[in-house]
């Protein structure tokens, strides 16, 4: 069975359409990009996909079940803007909290996990940033945390979410060369905006504006790139 199925899948925010009838599936294994003006859905199928949000219409399948909010078999790396980074957490601590569902009843977090955790962030290059302030990271130092973060659970699926946006280009590559490395082993679906890298580094592409179709990364040409960034209707919600 394939790891994610959509189908015949539809969503709107105050009945404004933002998903009409999506069906698409990714098997085990493969490396997606998924592209799209903004409000064509994107993430919104991702927080379908992990069970913040409910379809209105249609079916969602996450590796044979319906998703679920906590499930640890889904890794998700969101926005980087989604954190506060005013908040006086170490990088450690970040890493920390994707083994929540794994700390005791007294609250402590076993020595295991504390380990999976250093391991972890001397992959993603960051050996020797685990005492330091999380908001005194650099965008891509950042990215690298929240990365290191959504691997604590050993998921099967990998959801990101513009994992590279405002960063610099050589980090951008790192986190690129990092994800190659999971390649086949972990089912990577990425949302970005950077047709150059979709077009490097994923094996497939699903287009999002409102529907869904399923192309290769060398058809994400010029012309297919102008034309899925028209104003979607007004409307910015994604």
């Amino acid at each position: 069975m394939p790891d994610i199925v959509f189908e015949d899948v539809s969503f709107a925010y105050d009945q404004i359409p933002v998903l009409k009838n999506v069906s698409f599936q990714i098997e085990t294994g493969e490396y997606i990009g998924v592209i799209g003006p903004n409000g064509g859905g994107k993430t919104t199928a991702l927080k379908l996909m992990l069970g913040f949000l409910s379809p209105q219409k249609g079916s969602i399948l996450i590796l044979g079940k319906s998703p679920g909010k906590m499930c640890p078999r889904v890794g998700y790396v969101p926005q980087i803007n989604a954190y506060d980074k005013q908040f006086p957490i170490s990088v450690l601590e970040v890493v920390l909290t994707g083994s929540l569902f794994k700390v005791g009843f007294w609250g402590t977090i076993p020595a295991e996990e504390k380990r999976r955790a250093h391991d972890l962030l001397a992959e993603v290059g960051l050996q020797g940033f685990e005492e330091r302030p999380f908001g005194s990271l650099s965008g891509g130092q950042a990215q690298k945390a929240l990365i290191a973060r959504a691997l604590m659970c050993d998921p099967q699926i990998l959801l990101l979410d513009e994992p590279t946006a405002n960063i610099d280009t050589r980090s951008e590559a790192a986190i690129f060369a990092y994800l190659q490395k999971l390649k086949g082993e972990k089912t990577i679906l990425i949302v970005m905006h950077n047709f150059d890298a979709i077009m490097k580094n994923t094996e497939r592409v699903l287009c999002f504006q409102h529907e869904v179709s399923s192309i290769k990364p060398e058809e994400v040409c010029k012309h297919l790139t102008i034309g899925m960034y028209h104003s979607p209707g007004g409307h910015s919600r994604d």
